[in-house]
């Protein structure tokens, strides 16, 4: 398991590498994930669960752009494990959900799956394409959809180069609010 200090080394270690495609680095993504969700007046677990959506991504090395290589990353499984007790399943299943909730919204929003990123499009083919129908309303039925849901609707905006957002600690303080220990 880690520890809050332990995910902020890793956003130290990792957190500089280019966000797959996309103008922003995986910090500055999270931050502006968070940020959102903040902003919005979302609850701890909720934010948490934002900055924390793709720390999967930095817990791997599958080198830049594991897509353009056929390769899915299963980034929503991979840190589970090392937060699994730290946080509670309001967090967990946020992070594990948000992949699912992209594919719902292919399925269910008129235009969302053209205005997803290339990197993304990439990722929706290895990760299963969208829901069909039935797959949608058993989704969307799951415990924690609906936040996912909004966390990948925050995960899809939060891509601007140089956009101011609070810190890394402030976000950090925010995660020891829910954790479950310290």
């Amino acid at each position: 398991m880690l520890s809050i200090d332990d995910i902020e080394a890793v956003f130290a270690r990792s957190g500089h590498e280019q966000y797959s495609g996309e103008p922003v680095t995986q910090l500055e993504h999270a931050l502006q994930t968070a940020a959102l969700a903040e902003g919005d007046g979302a609850d701890d677990a909720l934010i948490t669960a934002c900055l924390l959506h793709d720390l999967g991504h930095l817990l791997q090395d599958l080198g830049e752009t594991p897509t353009l290589r056929g390769v899915d990353d299963v980034h929503q499984y991979a840190a589970i494990p090392f937060l699994r007790g730290l946080f509670p399943e309001r967090v967990l299943g946020g992070i594990q959900l948000h992949v699912d909730a992209k594919r719902y919204l292919c399925a269910t929003r008129p235009g969302y799956h053209e205005a997803l990123s290339d990197d993304s499009q990439r990722s929706l083919v290895l990760q299963g394409g969208p829901f069909d129908e039935a797959q949608a309303a058993a989704f969307i039925a799951r415990p924690g959809a609906a936040e996912a849901v909004q966390l990948r609707l925050y995960d899809d905006r939060a891509k601007t180069a140089g956009l101011a957002t609070p810190p890394l600690a402030h976000y950090l303080a925010r995660a020891r609010r829910c954790a479950l220990t310290g």
